[in-house]
């Protein structure tokens, strides 16, 4: 009998820390918890090809995360594991850096507000090879 509340325990207790999932905050708030301070590299990847485009030029950093900074990321309700990506972004800050995709930040799927596929595409293509 208590092998089996234990057992019961140890699940629940399971269940409910898969379930756990961040809170709603703007991007920058995600990076900045991060310890990014001074964005001096930013990469995204495409999860369709597999390239990827660097940005090093500070203006094109400043114009990119002013774009996508004020972005808000609700958790979503369904955690559930999912397969692929649209696109990656890895900011660094020196040696530090803090890598997310377009749902995904931490191991938690959000929703975005507003949408920020569209922006991150938009800029992508824009991009010198």
């Amino acid at each position: 009998m208590k092998k089996s509340l234990f057992l019961k325990l140890v699940m629940s207790l399971v269940f409910l820390s898969a379930c756990a999932t961040g809170k709603t905050q703007t991007l920058e708030e995600f990076y900045k918890d991060a310890k990014i301070e001074q964005v001096d590299q930013v990469t995204i990847q495409d999860g369709t090809t597999g390239a990827s485009k660097t940005i090093t030029n500070p203006e094109q950093i400043d114009e990119f995360l002013n774009l996508i900074n004020v972005i808000e990321f609700t958790p979503q309700k369904n955690q559930e594991e999912r397969l692929g990506w649209l696109y990656r972004i890895t900011l660094f800050d020196g040696e530090q850096e803090f890598q997310f995709t377009l749902n995904q930040i931490n191991g938690t799927y959000y929703d975005s507000n507003p949408d920020i596929h569209p922006i991150v595409d938009d800029y992508y293509k824009q991009l010198a090879e």
